[in-house]
């Protein structure tokens, strides 16, 4: 018997590539749109999209790496695109990902996105020269029923799950000293540098990659929602064993009707692991941002975390309230 047809998907003539700035606020109303059908609690802002996109890394590069889907001069959808090296030294991931506006679904839009999104990235991963084997990457939350079926349906496989996790509320939070000899100090712009290195540096035995580039950290930086005075970083004399990067998203928190902060990062440097560091940070940043009018806190979690933090963050009345997976599959066929 022979094989049904392959459905092709619908061949958009509005592909094109980002054409700059004034893009930004229809990938905004597209991502939020599709966050808000999938149930997913973010937001992002004309703002954040603009620090993202406006420094260019080796990585990612706007100009070359965002595409967008348009009906009728309309965008309907984004395609992006970066890649990174794995912690484990083996793997090159070619991330990609995107989003299509709710009311354009079930049109073989994410479909053309992705083909696109794949097509790309194999162009510019020709241009390569490396030993490590080239992966498609990318990530979906457990509700985003739609992009599991497409990533699925494409060839990819879960390979790795993550969680968000929730603190409801800000009472009760336990009094915790620092380990002997560690002390806080402020985060004054000329140990910035210094926090971002700290944190790539101890993330370095976890599982997959980051953009550990400069522009990368002046994306972040650029952020409307940064504020430095929200980190704690613990020192051992000059050398910073350990840090918490908190944010609060005004513009998040009010489309969402939340007070809510976020522990963006909570690491340890390996020297320093095992003491209770971590832990005391956590409880110090629940401490700073009730300070700040805050009513609940969020982070997320590898679920396989080597160093045990899904068991910390319970510890310190956190609890998981989303499920992500990563996925990924051989760049070329065959392979």
């Amino acid at each position: 018997m022979s094989s049904p047809p392959v459905r092709q998907p619908t061949r958009l003539p509005g592909l094109r590539a980002y054409a700059g700035d004034s893009d930004i606020p229809a990938i905004v109303d597209i991502q939020n749109a599709e966050n808000e059908a999938d149930g997913i609690p973010e937001r992002t802002s004309v703002g954040e999209r603009a620090a993202e996109y406006r420094h260019v890394s080796e990585a990612f590069d706007s100009s070359r790496d965002l595409t967008l889907a348009e009906l009728e001069g309309r965008p309907i959808g984004f395609a992006n695109r970066d890649w990174v090296d794995t912690h484990d030294g083996h793997l090159r991931e070619y991330r990609v990902g995107g989003a299509v506006h709710p009311d354009q679904r079930r049109r073989g839009i994410g479909q053309a996105l992705l083909l696109e999104n794949e097509r790309l990235t194999r162009e510019l991963a020709a241009a390569h020269q490396t030993d490590r084997q080239k992966v498609f990457g990318a990530f979906t939350g457990d509700q985003q029923a739609g992009s599991r079926a497409l990533l699925a349906g494409s060839g990819y496989q879960e390979v790795r799950w993550f969680f968000d996790m929730l603190r409801p509320t800000l009472d009760d939070i336990p009094d915790l000293p620092l380990p002997q000899g560690l002390e806080l100090r402020p985060v004054t712009p000329d140990l910035y540098r210094r926090v971002w290195q700290a944190d790539q540096e101890a993330f370095r035995d976890h599982w997959g990659g980051h953009d550990a580039s400069l522009a990368a950290l002046q994306r972040f930086l650029d952020g409307p929602d940064t504020d430095p005075s929200l980190w704690l970083m613990a020192f051992d004399g000059e050398e910073i064993a350990g840090g918490v990067i908190n944010g609060i998203y005004r513009e998040e928190n009010e489309a969402l009707g939340v007070q809510r902060g976020w522990l963006d990062s909570v690491f340890t440097r390996r020297p320093w692991r095992r003491r209770g560091l971590a832990r005391a940070l956590i409880a110090r940043s629940l401490v700073l941002l009730r300070a700040r009018g805050v009513d609940d806190a969020m982070l997320g979690v590898d679920a396989d975390n080597p160093t045990g933090a899904l068991g910390l963050y319970e510890s310190v009345g956190f609890g998981v309230k989303a499920r992500y997976s990563a996925w990924r599959k051989p760049l070329e066929p065959g392979e």
